[in-house]
């Protein structure tokens, strides 16, 4: 069986697997990262979604064996020091999940995508999004969520991911209504 290391949220592991095991299923089955959801199996949901060497993956379409050397950030590894990244608590404070079961794809997914586009409009975050699914939401709270993150990103803040420019996203006027109301729909 090949042997491979791999750093995952910060931590060095090495093993031996199946050459045919998936990421997602080394990362759940291995290593306990049960954040990694198993959703479709074949790589349309995004539910899966971890970052390879900093950018967003489909864990259930990359084998174990093509990890090794390489560094995985799954939801887990986000949060630091027990404060949750801005993005996670973005996702939060607008209510952009239901069950959430789609939840830690989506966050990985839009932290490549703000490593991308600091400052996305909603179409830049609906295209960026597209590869993951949500069954609940609509969408829009998931929007919000993200250009709410995309403000709250300073340097220095979260894994592989800094927000450097000092201009505001700006709010539309479903967002200010939702301040105005305390989020409810009207």
């Amino acid at each position: 069986m090949p042997r491979i290391t791999v750093n995952v949220d910060g931590t060095q592991y090495t093993d031996e697997v199946e050459p045919r095991l998936l990421l997602v299923q080394y990362l759940r089955e291995r290593l306990g990262k049960v954040g990694t959801v198993v959703g479709c199996d074949t790589s349309n949901c995004g539910a899966c979604t971890v970052h390879l060497d900093g950018h967003s993956v489909k864990s259930c379409s990359v084998l174990a064996v093509q990890a090794d050397g390489h560094d995985v950030t799954t939801i887990e590894g986000l949060a630091q020091d027990g404060q949750l990244h801005p993005l996670q608590q973005a996702f939060h404070d607008n209510h952009a999940l239901q069950c959430g079961f789609c939840t830690p794809g989506m966050i990985m997914q839009a932290l490549d995508l703000l490593a991308e586009v600091p400052e996305p409009d909603d179409e830049q975050i609906r295209d960026g999004m597209e590869g993951n699914l949500c069954r609940c939401t609509g969408y829009q709270n998931i929007v919000r969520a993200v250009r709410d993150a995309a403000q709250r990103m300073q340097p220095g803040v979260g894994p592989a991911v800094e927000h450097t420019e000092d201009t505001p996203v700006p709010r539309t006027p479903a967002d200010e209504q939702a301040k105005v109301t305390g989020g409810r729909q009207s």
